[in-house]
């Protein structure tokens, strides 16, 4: 198994892990969790050697071979496919040597090693994996140069899953992922056949692909198995149950010193206070549980609008004149809207968040904006944007110059920069604390919408709950561009999906949305052949995809038969509670009025069943005839 034995690590002076420690069986999948900061990167890098240790040390099982992303993106000419086959050492120095070897035995033993590690399907599996994260067969044999720095990031995460190493580390990998290829991941990891410790914040992710929960907390690690949702149950116990220890232990120690009070100056009484002393002395304290703090982020109620705040009427949108990314977009936002745009990277959801923002000029068409509209705008850019020599309250001042340094820190302390890190430079800020800034700089100005896309990399999952919790709050227009799918299902209310160059709505639900999109995966996937040729897979893509938007397309009926149970539910306690109330001797010897309205409101519930339930009937038929 990975060991962990008793690591001590400090940073710049910080100490980061104090006697940490945790053993991780063979084939085990961990989710390494905790909040911004808390070193969960620095582990990773302890467990790699990059880091030195104070004291400790990790033991991993004999020849065992330990795999992470690399830093670096590969670039220059070299075929995305080939940087991905490079990945694995021994099967290319074995590639090269045969070319060279005249030893018969000796090339006998590479030809049989080759079998072995099944070198020959290895282009094949290269291009799976390469598929899966969305860079399909026509993309894989262009030159690294073409592709943009996340697609490369692609690429190096493709390489690190195709070497397989015994002991896999993956630091935030769905980062650079669109839900599709998100969802793909979550598939190879469940089927990975080593050990995988992944830094994730992507709930759906850590309860789908991953076997135990690896928590750092306080300097110390806690391992537990189950997914995230159970570790979160399982960790709410044990603290309930410590803040019970913590309380039973206060009052003990409160009953010993106070005999200690009243006797020890007591002759006859001194020898039992000394004997109570040592016990207090020898009473291990109950660690306090502290839970860190998540931030607030806290929007601003903006003015109110008139209806509605943006209207679109047959826009082209695009970076290259003629070349639309987006044609003959139509579309309306109220004031109130929560919307979140669906589709694969490079479909144009942040071109169409830049248009709503007023970042990007139409080519053609109207777009109509509400005069005293003010929108707030995040994007992963403005993280690499922020001045790095620069802390938080001088960011903050360019913004609000006349404010009070008091006030400054206020705000910030709201998007979970305490006094300490509002001081700290920004290249020395962690990813976390950086998406905060700027989510506190955007916020700025009490913006009627705000426009979202991919705002929780980098944040913790107590911070992406502190979000969703934020945005809801918040009484104005919210667009959000995200891969995590339980942002989405938590706040939006409205999907968009932007796709083959154009956008319309989307009535099923996230749901419907993840079987679309891995119907249309499937079809875009292509199985090279000998020659190099390009084969389409059968027609089973082609059935899985009509089935999925089948069901996309019946998501209202279904929904409407839901909400037709969920009213029928509803109006039966209703009739339960009015029932119980007319059994009641006393509501006889009562105002006649009051029997009436008894009686009228049964009747009423009675009716709203039946058109209830005939409004379910038409639903069901239609569910049935489709």
């Amino acid at each position: 198994m990975l060991i962990l034995d008793d690591i001590t690590v400090r940073i710049a002076g910080r100490l980061l892990l104090e006697g940490a420690g945790a053993r991780i069986p063979t084939g085990h999948r961990v989710g390494l969790v905790g909040p911004n900061g808390t070193g969960k990167t620095t582990l990773l890098r302890a467990i790699l050697g990059e880091v030195a240790m104070e004291s400790g040390e990790v033991e991993i099982p004999r020849g065992a071979k330990i795999g992470t992303v690399a830093q670096e993106a590969p670039a220059g000419s070299k075929p995305a496919i080939e940087a991905v086959l490079d990945a694995d050492r021994e099967r290319a120095s074995l590639l090269a040597e045969a070319e060279t070897a005249t030893d018969p035995h000796r090339i006998a033993e590479i030809q049989t090693r080759l079998t072995d590690i099944d070198a020959h399907a290895a282009p094949s599996r290269a291009a799976a994996i390469l598929d899966g994260l969305g860079i399909h067969s026509d993309r894989q044999t262009a030159p690294c140069n073409d592709f943009s720095g996340g697609w490369r990031m692609r690429i190096a995460l493709a390489a690190a899953l195709f070497a397989e190493p015994e002991i896999l580390l993956l630091d935030e990998p769905t980062n650079h992922l669109d839900l599709e290829a998100t969802l793909w991941l979550e598939t190879f990891l469940q089927k990975y056949p080593h050990t995988v410790v992944i830094v994730s914040h992507d709930r759906d992710l850590l309860n789908r692909a991953v076997t135990d929960i690896l928590h750092l907390d306080q300097m110390k690690l806690t391992l537990y198995p189950g997914g995230y949702d159970n570790f979160e149950e399982r960790r709410r116990t044990a603290q309930r149950h410590q803040v019970e220890l913590a309380a039973k232990q206060s009052a003990e120690r409160a009953r010993i010193q106070s005999f200690v009070d009243r006797f020890r100056y007591k002759a006859s009484k001194a020898r039992q206070a000394q004997s109570r002393l040592k016990m207090l002395a020898k009473m291990e304290p109950v660690a306090a549980v502290v839970d860190a703090r998540a931030p607030r982020f806290p929007f601003t109620e903006p003015s109110k609008l008139s209806p509605p705040v943006i209207t679109l009427d047959e826009v082209d949108v695009g970076y290259d004149p003629g070349n639309p990314v987006l044609r003959k977009i139509s579309l309306r936002i109220d004031e109130d809207d929560r919307i979140a745009l669906l589709g694969a990277n490079g479909n144009g959801k942040s071109t169409l968040a830049k248009l709503i923002a007023g970042r990007l000029q139409a080519e053609s068409g109207q777009v109509r904006r509400s005069s005293k509209l003010k929108i707030g705008f995040f994007a992963q850019h403005q993280i690499e944007d922020l001045n790095p020599r620069e802390n938080a309250i001088q960011h903050l001042r360019q913004l609000r110059p006349y404010d009070k340094e008091a006030d400054l820190r206020s705000k910030l302390d709201g998007f979970g920069l305490d006094h300490k890190r509002v001081e700290t430079p920004a290249a020395e800020l962690s990813g976390g604390e950086k998406s905060r800034l700027a989510l506190c700089l955007m916020a700025q100005g009490e913006p009627h919408m705000i426009i979202l896309d991919e705002p929780t990399n980098h944040l913790d999952i107590d911070s992406r709950e502190a979000l969703v919790q934020s945005l809801n709050d918040y009484p104005g227009a919210v667009i959000l561009v995200s891969h995590d799918s339980h942002l989405v299902e938590s706040v939006a209310d409205r999907l968009w999906l932007v796709s083959d160059r154009t956008v319309r709505n989307f009535d099923g639900d996230m749901d419907d949305y993840k079987r679309l999109a891995l119907a249309d995966a499937a079809e875009a996937a292509r199985k090279p052949t000998p020659d190099g040729d390009v084969a389409a897979k059968p027609n089973r893509r082609d059935e899985r995809k009509k089935k999925a938007e089948a069901r996309a397309e019946l998501a209202p009926v279904r929904k409407a038969m839901q909400e037709a149970e969920t009213q029928i539910e509803r109006l039966n306690a209703q009739i339960r509670r009015i029932e119980v109330k007319l059994q009641d001797p006393k509501v006889y010897d009562g105002p006649p009025e009051k029997l009436a309205e008894l009686g009228k409101l049964k009747a009423l519930a009675e009716q709203a069943i039946e058109a209830a339930e005939l409004r379910w009937m038409e639903a069901a038929e239609k569910l049935e005839e489709a």
